[in-house]
């Protein structure tokens, strides 16, 4: 698919409008979890992947195929298994035949990897050879097969899922693969009201129903358009700042409990990630408060805790807290 063209000021305007009806159509199925609504779209409208952790029955699956049936995209899921081989996500060859010639040969029929927004469900159940086939997709939105390599189509989304609390026979996820996901998403329990609505809506006899409202067109429009929202030098060096607190070992902070700091792709992640944010509330430049909102999502997985922070129960949310009350804020906190 080609580049979009620069839209013009009434096309951005339209892009825009898209917005508030693409939140309510997602909430229409999805009661509450507001903020994780907002973090998914904030990914989705800047190009990058997800990965959804939370206990079972708290509506990961759910979160994801709504998104899905709300913009007009090629939707696959893969429910990952410890028996899953790489082919069976990826693809693979199978010898056909030329009838009016006889000539045989091999075809590569594609996996369920080629879809535009692709649900990973239960990613840490599927050993790591698979979550590997996972890796060359994710970052360079091809897959290589037979020595040839196969665009995969755009936009592509990888949206993964996994459950906190059932760790036997389970893969923990290498860095590696978690530093290809933009943001690390966090689904709490629901509020009672939301909790009662949620029940009473799930309970009787009416489905909602979920519309379209966004094409592939509008959706690499809006990513191209998030790109190019300002960020002011004083907050793109506090990003930086951040990132590398992480890993500065004279911080008593980090020196006690963080093993291994955020790396560079980390504050790539940020600025693309507030950048995004800014534009889904209709701003054209990034502020103080965008950065430190998705400070955690952006860094709670790309932050390796050692033993002594695990044995105290220390999270990677704490230390992000920990470095957000320690490094000087701008002075401008405001862009453009």
């Amino acid at each position: 698919m080609a580049a979009p063209s620069a839209p013009t000021e009434a096309e951005i305007g339209r892009l825009l409008a898209l917005l508030p009806r693409l939140r309510a159509e997602i909430g229409r199925a999805v009661v509450g979890q507001q903020a994780v609504v907002e973090e998914l779209l904030t990914a989705f409208v800047a190009g990058g992947h997800c990965l959804v952790e939370g206990l079972p029955g708290l509506g990961k699956t759910l979160l994801i195929r709504t998104l899905a049936r709300a913009v007009q995209l090629d939707f696959h899921r893969i429910q990952f298994t410890p028996d899953l081989m790489p082919s069976d996500i990826v693809g693979t060859e199978v010898l056909e035949e030329d009838h009016s010639t006889g000539r045989r040969f091999f075809k590569f029929n594609q996996g369920p990897l080629f879809g535009q927004i692709v649900l990973a469900d239960e990613i840490n159940r599927t050993p790591p050879k698979t979550q590997a086939a996972l890796l060359e997709a994710m970052q360079e939105r091809a897959v290589t097969y037979g020595g040839k390599t196969y665009a995969l189509p755009e936009p592509f989304f990888v949206l993964a899922t996994q459950n906190p609390i059932e760790q036997s026979g389970t893969y923990p996820l290498p860095e590696a693969q978690l530093d290809r996901f933009l943001l690390y998403l966090s689904i709490d329990y629901p509020a009672q009201g939301e909790e009662e609505t949620m029940i009473s809506s799930t309970t009787g006899s009416r489905t909602p129903t979920v519309d379209a409202v966004m094409t592939a067109s509008d959706i690499l429009q809006l990513q191209a358009l998030a790109r190019q929202v300002a960020l002011s030098d004083d907050l793109l060096r506090y990003v930086v700042r951040v990132v590398r607190a992480s890993r500065d070992r004279s911080l008593p902070y980090v020196e006690r409990w963080v093993r291994w700091g955020a790396g560079p792709r980390a504050g790539q992640a940020l600025v693309l990630a507030a950048k995004a944010r800014a534009l889904l509330a209709g701003r054209f430049s990034v502020t103080l408060e965008d950065v430190r909102a998705l400070a955690a999502p952006v860094m709670r997985h790309r932050i390796l805790l050692n033993f002594e922070a695990e044995a105290e129960r220390i999270r990677p949310d704490d230390v992000v807290r920990e470095l957000l009350g320690l490094v000087p804020e701008p002075t401008s906190p405001l862009s453009g």
